[in-house]
């Protein structure tokens, strides 16, 4: 129970890695607090991991928005006490390249990647310091430290996540608030389905092409990238801040 008396906050923990790092966590001992922007989506999950009485709590809130932020951070403290554990998990994709996008599509992409990691981390540390400590974990992408075709935005956001999260981690690490990230290749999750709809193809074709750029010869599950956010969050990993860690089945080794 590596988590035992531990409080997560999720963002986007409703699906994909994020439901599948709740899951883990529940599993090692923390309570979870799940944030996303579909009620309905959260009910499912919450359900899906067993209810309150296991300790899950979600929250429904856009992580791009300050007001909402600050009420994540207020309900998630007020129910459970603490926050020992923030995962900035939320995340979206929109594949067009620069002169494709529009000014509002670039700014959404931003806002709910980048500027969400900015606005939670920062009304989550101060509870963070007065508790005397505990540790962020930021997903950040493979596009975080390599580029990608029709990805402008991602890339970019990506990119903001892994130089945040190193910034942060030497602003913090004095105050025992220990700052890594993940840099995970392609995922079986949700986006996945997206990105095989806006390239025009079908799952499987999708995957059968992007399989090729993974040397590992497949892409990875979401219990996997859920398992390497639990190394980092655990004391496991006491002695690693400033860290993106690669889960990405040798992407970036290429």
């Amino acid at each position: 129970m590596k988590l035992e008396g531990r409080v997560a906050l999720i963002t986007g923990g409703t699906s994909g890695i994020g439901l599948s790092t709740a899951k883990v966590f529940l599993q090692e001992g923390a309570k979870v607090s799940i944030a996303g922007t579909s009620a309905e989506k959260g009910r499912k999950a919450v359900e899906q991991l067993g209810g309150k009485q296991k300790g899950v709590l979600f929250i429904r809130a856009d992580v791009s928005n300050e007001k909402d932020v600050r009420r994540l951070i207020e309900k998630t403290v007020s129910e459970f006490g603490r926050i020992d554990i923030l995962f900035n998990n939320a995340g979206i994709i929109i594949g067009k390249t620069a002169e494709e996008l529009t000014e509002e599509e670039w700014d959404r992409v931003i806002d709910v990647n980048l500027k969400s990691v900015f606005l939670v981390s920062k009304h989550t540390i101060p509870h963070m310091i007065f508790q005397g400590g505990g540790v962020i974990v930021n997903n950040s992408s493979c596009n975080g430290i390599v580029g990608d075709y029709s990805a402008s935005a991602y890339c970019a956001s990506k990119g903001g996540v892994a130089l945040l999260t190193k910034a942060m981690a030497l602003d913090y690490a004095k105050k025992n608030i220990r700052i890594n990230a993940i840099c995970c290749g392609e995922i079986e999750t949700p986006m996945f389905l997206q990105e095989a709809c806006t390239f025009g193809m079908s799952v499987d074709q999708y995957r059968e092409e992007i399989v090729k750029s993974h040397p590992i010869g497949r892409i990875g599950k979401p219990e996997e990238a859920a398992k390497a956010v639990l190394f980092l969050s655990s004391d496991d990993s006491s002695f690693i801040t400033g860290t993106l860690l690669s889960v990405d089945g040798g992407y970036t080794a290429v």
